[in-house]
């Protein structure tokens, strides 16, 4: 029926595709995938590198969050019609993102040393997921992806305040 395109273009019909999003819903989706990668990626350091205890727990609970809430991403992305999400690619522009080079920084990194750099690029990689989650949460209107965004705000803000602590305990 005329006038009934909701988008997409030439794309071929896709028998469950969503309609209930808009660009910042994709956005952020896209950008949050890599941006989890790259904290799963810092959290599988912390074996081997750090004999804290507690730094070692956080490392394994982001893991164990973000592991899934990744696969989520992608399925919402594909729910939309969207391209699968890279994990890697050109994302310096994006928030709280750590540059190779402080990456291979912390690999060399062992002991007390290590812990408090990871806290501190944690903190910083943290703050910039709630940043964008922040951002989804005021422009985005899929359910999913703001339900997704508020919990990375409420679990990521309670990690910051945790790692404020324990770097002050250092």
């Amino acid at each position: 029926m005329a006038g009934m395109d909701h988008g997409g273009g030439s794309a071929a019909p896709s028998s469950a595709t969503r309609t209930d999003f808009v660009d910042a819903d994709v956005t952020f989706l896209q950008m949050m995938y890599p941006h989890h990668a790259q904290a799963v990626e810092m959290a599988k350091l912390a074996p081997g590198r750090s004999q804290n205890a507690q730094l070692l727990a956080l490392a394994t609970a982001i893991d164990k969050a973000q592991g899934p809430e990744m696969t989520k991403i992608a399925g919402l992305l594909k729910d939309f019609g969207q391209p699968a999400p890279s994990a890697s690619g050109d994302h310096a522009a994006m928030s709280g993102m750590m540059s190779p080079d402080q990456m291979a920084s912390l690999q060399k990194l062992s002991g007390t040393a290590f812990d408090r750099e990871w806290l501190q690029m944690m903190i910083e990689h943290h703050t910039g997921a709630v940043t964008m989650a922040n951002t989804e949460t005021a422009s985005g209107t899929n359910p999913d992806a703001k339900a997704l965004a508020q919990s990375i705000i409420t679990n990521q803000q309670a990690e910051i305040t945790q790692m404020r602590t324990m770097l002050t305990q250092s």
